[in-house]
Parts: structure tokens; sequence; C-alpha cells
């Protein structure tokens, strides 16, 4: 049976729409240049890749001279709570009871942060 095509991003995903988030237009080329060190990708494989995710609905794209434009239609706050849902659902049977207790048991949370989430508390159910 094939597998279920993802609606979230990958990492390699992630990377390339950081570029796009960043300079809200971009040839495959203009992609190519400004992706992280270390992270470099054929050109064939940035277009597959930004073909993709115009299926997903990330991107759409326009024609600029030869070359296509591409610009993304979701916005990156879109994108991570679109992530965080997917999380939700996967692992945390959709209860953000159980994602919040998995932080606070698994990752160190600094003093500075711990008051600012109980100060967002406060403020949400005051």
């Amino acid at each position: 049976m094939p597998r279920k095509k993802s609606t979230t991003l990958t990492e390699a995903e992630l990377r390339l729409m950081e570029v796009l988030w960043k300079r809200k237009e971009s040839t495959v080329q203009d992609v190519l240049k400004d992706l992280p060190k270390g992270h470099t990708l054929a050109y064939t494989t940035v277009l597959t890749m930004l073909s993709i995710l115009e299926k997903k609905g990330y991107l759409k794209h326009r024609k600029v001279s030869r070359a296509f434009a591409y610009y993304p239609v979701v916005k990156r706050e879109e994108a991570s709570q679109s992530a965080v849902k997917d999380v939700l659902k996967k692992f945390f049977n959709n209860s953000p009871e159980l994602l919040v207790q998995s932080i606070f048991e698994n990752e160190k949370i600094g003093s500075n942060e711990l008051s600012h989430l109980m100060d967002m508390l406060e403020k949400d159910i005051g």
C-alpha cells in the first residue's frame, strides 16, 4: 500500500520555505544561493521539492522571463500551527495537556520562560 502523503513540512522542505519566507519570492537559482551552508542540493532536486510544496499548498509560482518565481501562500505561523496540530494528533491523542506535560517532563524550562508562561495562563484564565 502506498504511503500516505504528508501535508506537513519535512526538514528539507522547511529549509526551502525559510528561504522563501525571507525573500518573499525566488527562482530556483535564488533558493539554491540562499540555502544554509552544508545543505546544498542539485538544481533539479530544489525544482522537484518546490513542485511538491506547491502541490501541498505552501507555494504558488508565476512566470518571470524564462524562469518560474515561487512565492509562499502559507505564512510561517500557519505552518507552525499545522505542525503542532500534527504532533498533537500523532503522538498525544489530540491532548494539549499531554503535550505540555511531556514538555515539562522532558525539557529544561528556565525561570524566565516559566514566568512568561504563567503570565500567559493568568491572562487567558482571568
